[in-house]
């Protein structure tokens, strides 16, 4: 490998081997904290909820659902993240695989935002 062209052309290359989907402008990315924190607090469980209704719904074209580390909200881990296209992000904190179905069927698939979760709700 002797220059970044290359190395671009070898990913290219490789992704669809490894099963890596490029994002596109008009999928909703669902984000779910997966460092030690969220892991600690029950975040495997939700990224699976998440993953698995998406899956069983055939919406991976419209939704992806991706962990990612730190957030930097510890004390209020599990933390998913739903990111819009041309909207504001949302931040759904202290998830729990539950909540994380309300917010699949009320806002990810009927665009409302279940405020009673947000970062911003009253009662954290």
């Amino acid at each position: 490998m002797k220059s970044l062209e290359e190395l671009k052309a070898i990913r290219e290359r490789n992704q669809g081997k490894v099963g890596v989907r490029s994002e596109n402008e008009t999928q909703t990315r669902v984000v779910v904290g997966m460092a030690t924190c969220g892991i600690a607090s029950g975040a495997r469980p939700v990224l699976t909820a998440l993953s698995d209704a998406v899956q069983k719904e055939f919406l991976t074209e419209k939704i992806s659902v991706t962990p990612t580390g730190c957030i930097g909200l510890c004390q209020y881990e599990p933390i998913v993240e739903v990111l819009e296209p041309g909207k504001e992000k949302v931040t759904y904190v202290k998830m729990n695989p539950e909540k994380a179905m309300e917010v699949f069927e009320q806002h990810l698939k009927q665009g409302q935002i279940v405020s009673k979760y947000t970062l911003n709700a009253e009662n954290l």
